[in-house]
């Protein structure tokens, strides 16, 4: 290893979608792929119409901020033959820092659930809006934990309720 590896490498590059951002060199292609597929999500969140729709798509996009981290810092084990644990969990685990948004997104699966099989009173207006501007400061701050800036002008705040 050379002296000089505490610089980070940064580039710019520009996603599928046109959004640039600045990629530190050292995360895995996995990382930066769900962050993309993360601030898509949001995107169609935002111009979703359909309330229980917006909000499994807003619970999806902090899933998949959250495969991201998990790309970026978690260590493969050997399979177990114990229960496998949910993303949260293993957020909880891998980054300490985020576990009061792994608590919180836990708590919104059965919702999320509930909105993806059709139900149309899984959740409110209020709460899809809601939890758009949750998950968009939860990808903000994975990818600031991740040395990722993002610029995404395409990603407006949720509409209010």
């Amino acid at each position: 290893m050379s002296a000089d590896i505490d610089q980070v490498h940064i580039d710019q590059v520009q996603s599928d979608r046109g959004q640039s951002y600045h990629r530190p060199a050292f995360l895995p292609a996995a990382t930066h792929s769900y962050l993309d597929r993360a601030a898509q999500c949001l995107t169609e969140a935002v111009e979703c119409l359909d309330v229980p729709q917006r909000y499994a798509l807003a619970h999806v996009s902090a899933l998949r901020a959250t495969a991201a981290l998990l790309a970026a810092r978690a260590t493969p084990t050997p399979p177990r033959r114990r229960r496998q644990p949910t993303a949260w969990q293993l957020l909880a685990q891998v980054a300490p820092e985020f576990s009061e948004w792994a608590t919180f997104f836990a708590a919104g699966a059965s919702k999320r659930a509930a909105a993806e099989a059709g139900s149309r009173r899984a959740v409110t207006g209020r709460e899809a809006d809601d939890l758009i501007r949750d998950a968009q400061r939860f990808l903000a701050l994975v990818e600031e934990s991740l040395g990722v800036c993002a610029l995404r002008p395409g990603v407006s705040p949720a509409r209010t309720a």
